[in-house]
């Protein structure tokens, strides 16, 4: 049976080739270190766990749930924009429920963009927003995001005529894979260019709570005007450590909430009930302690990484937000390269940045989303071989 034409330039998914390549190598019984994934290494607070016992247990939360999200969870999401933000929400018809915030930002490309339309899409950048480009049949338009400019895109460098064709704007901050961050004067300069050529801009949120040194990360939606040009995109996955959980939500204007319903609720039958409940406590209950903990975590790692990198010749200045560190590999090589002799050496995965778009080549990522003993362990195996 022939494939969907659609699919065959598809790559493989970045993550589940670098889960092959680790599988592999212990199998040849290599002591393994990830660095390459963003998947938490704590736990779920102990009191989001005890409610998804509580709401697994009654019988109510066993049906269907509801296609857009649980009423109780949008209001959350809206108390939470309050709280955090300052941003008012309508729960009703301005927030809906994810199954983590992935399909989200999938199911919004095709509810938008049909044959032959542009998407603006960062490089590098998260593969997502260009692979579901490609298969509605849109055009990918890359953003370079480049060192010296913070990595944030120059809109000035978008031609005019891409921009009348665009449909579809995506932005992530703080960045993945560059860790980059943006001021809310950002935020106002893509709001603005968005009204001006009728680009829905997408924010992709998921690090928004994961920031260092002060710096707190805004929404775009604190921009006077942003919901009728942009929706955001949150996640439950990293601030509470509920990658598994599969748990997130948009935000954003009315007409663009409804279109995302129309393909979602045509496609999925909603999140488990009792999941989103648990979601409501994480996102209400849990204490500024823990939050601040978990960042306090994750900047002592980022301190490691950054001290451990400048031994081998590597510098770079600390990122300000998510628990990413992107660097450049040592003369000589190519993305690729560095991180296969890094795997074959000394067991440590790191993700090549080439992975991310053109512009990532000469970069590879590390995630901080591993245990103090075993990142420590990993810095040592790199120093080891440089």
């Amino acid at each position: 049976m022939e494939r969907a034409k659609r699919i065959n330039a598809v790559p493989p998914y970045l993550f589940a080739e670098i889960d092959k390549k680790k599988e592999a190598a212990i199998e040849r019984g290599v002591d393994v270190i990830s660095l390459g994934i963003g998947d938490p290494d704590q736990p779920t607070p102990d009191h989001v766990v005890e409610r998804l016992i509580e709401e697994a247990r009654k019988s109510s939360n066993h049906q269907y749930p509801s296609y857009v999200g649980h009423r109780e969870f949008r209001k959350a999401v809206s108390q939470y924009y309050f709280n955090r933000h300052g941003v008012e929400v309508d729960p009703g018809d301005e927030a809906i429920a994810l199954i983590g915030s992935k399909e989200g930002l999938a199911h919004m490309i095709w509810a938008y963009v049909e044959e032959g339309d542009y998407v603006l899409v960062p490089d590098p950048g998260y593969p997502v927003y260009g692979i579901h480009t490609s298969l509605a049949g849109g055009k990918v338009f890359d953003m370079p995001l480049l060192a010296e400019n913070g990595y944030l895109p120059d809109f000035s460098a978008i031609p005019e005529e891409i921009a009348k064709k665009a449909k579809i704007m995506f932005l992530n901050y703080p960045n993945n894979p560059t860790a980059g961050v943006a001021d809310l004067s950002f935020f106002e300069e893509a709001v603005a260019y968005g009204k001006k050529y009728d680009i829905l801009i997408c924010h992709d949120a998921a690090y928004t709570d994961i920031t260092f040194d002060g710096y707190v990360a805004p929404s775009i939606l604190e921009v006077n005007g942003a919901k009728d040009i942009a929706i955001e995109f949150g996640s439950l996955s990293k601030p509470y450590n509920m990658t598994g959980w599969r748990i997130g939500y948009a935000v954003g204007g009315k007409e663009y909430i409804d279109a995302l319903g129309i393909i979602k609720t045509n496609t999925d039958s909603g999140q488990f009930t009792a999941i989103q409940k648990a979601g409501i406590e994480a996102l209400l209950n849990t204490p500024k302690e823990f939050r601040d903990s978990l960042n306090s975590m994750y900047q002592r790692r980022r301190d490691l990484v950054i001290g451990s990198l400048k031994e081998i010749g590597i510098e770079i200045p600390p990122p300000k937000g998510s628990f990413y560190i992107w660097a450049h590999v040592p003369k000589g090589y190519g993305s690729a390269e560095f991180v296969s002799l890094v795997l074959e050496k000394t067991g440590v995965v790191l993700t090549p940045g080439s992975a991310y778009g053109k512009q990532g080549e000469g970069y590879f990522r590390i995630s901080l989303s591993v245990a103090d003993d075993r990142l420590e362990e990993a810095m040592k195996r790199l120093k080891d071989l440089f």
